[in-house]
C-alpha cells in the first residue's frame, strides 16, 4: 500500500482552488470589460445628440431675430423662446458631462419639452403674418430646424438603444453583483415627457 504524504493531498486541492479563482477572475474581468464597452457606447451615442442639439440651439437666436422684425409686439413669446433655449443649453451641458445620469437626463427632458412648447407657440403665431411666412430667411431657418429635429430624434433612439443594452447587461445575474461593486450605476434613457416635443415643430409656408 502506497503511503500518500500531505503534499500529495494538498497540492491537487490547491490547484483546484487556483483554477476556480482564475476562472472567477476571468469572468469578473469579462463582465467589467463588457460594461465599460457598453457604457462608452452610450456615451458616444449621446455625443451625437449633443452635436445636433447645439446646432439647434445656435439656430434659435437667428430665428428669433428674423421673427422679431415682424412680431415685435410678441415680446413675451420671443423672450420665452430665448429663456427656454438658454435653459436647454445648460441642461444639455450637464447631460453631456455625464450621459446617463438620472437627474441630468430628467432635467434635459423637461427643458427640451419646454423649449419645444415655446417654439410651437412661436410658429403658431407666425401663421398670422403673411410677410413673415414669405421670408426666404424664415423658410430656410424653419427647414434647418426641422432637419435638425429629425437628426436629434434619430440620435436619441440610438442613445436609448445603447442605454438599454448597458442596463440589461448590468442587471443580469450575477453581473449585477459585480456591477455594483465597480460602480456601474443604472443609466437613464433620454425620454420625452412633453407630447409637443415628440414631433419636430412644423409650419407651412406654402
Amino acid at each position: 500500500m502506497l503511503n500518500v504524504g500531505p503534499m500529495e493531498i494538498i497540492l491537487p486541492i490547491l490547484l483546484g482552488l487556483g483554477a476556480v479563482v482564475f476562472l472567477l477572475l476571468m469572468f469578473i474581468m469579462g463582465v467589467y470589460n463588457s460594461l465599460i464597452e457598453l457604457r462608452n457606447r452610450f456615451k458616444n451615442a449621446y455625443a451625437q445628440i449633443d452635436v445636433q442639439l447645439k446646432r439647434r440651439y445656435d439656430l434659435i437666436p437667428n430665428l428669433v431675430e428674423t421673427v422679431k422684425g415682424y412680431m415685435a409686439h410678441e415680446k413675451n413669446t420671443l423672450e420665452a423662446v430665448i429663456a427656454a433655449r438658454n435653459q436647454a443649453v445648460s441642461a444639455n451641458a450637464a447631460a453631456a458631462a455625464n450621459p446617463g445620469d438620472a437627474t441630468a437626463m430628467q432635467q434635459l427632458s423637461a427643458s427640451e419639452g419646454a423649449l419645444a412648447g415655446t417654439l410651437g407657440r412661436l410658429f403658431a403665431l407666425s401663421e398670422a403674418y403673411p410677410d413673415l411666412k414669405a421670408s426666404q430667411n424664415m423658410m430656410q431657418l424653419t427647414e434647418e430646424l426641422t432637419s435638425t429635429e429629425n437628426k436629434v430624434a434619430f440620435a436619441r433612439q440610438a442613445y436609448n438603444d445603447a442605454v438599454m443594452a448597458y442596463n440589461t447587461k448590468r442587471e443580469l445575474f450575477p453581473n449585477n453583483i459585480f456591477a455594483g461593486m465597480f460602480g456601474f450605476t443604472e443609466a437613464r434613457q433620454f425620454t420625452v415627457d412633453n407630447p409637443i416635443e415628440k414631433e419636430a415643430p412644423k409650419v407651412s409656408f406654402s
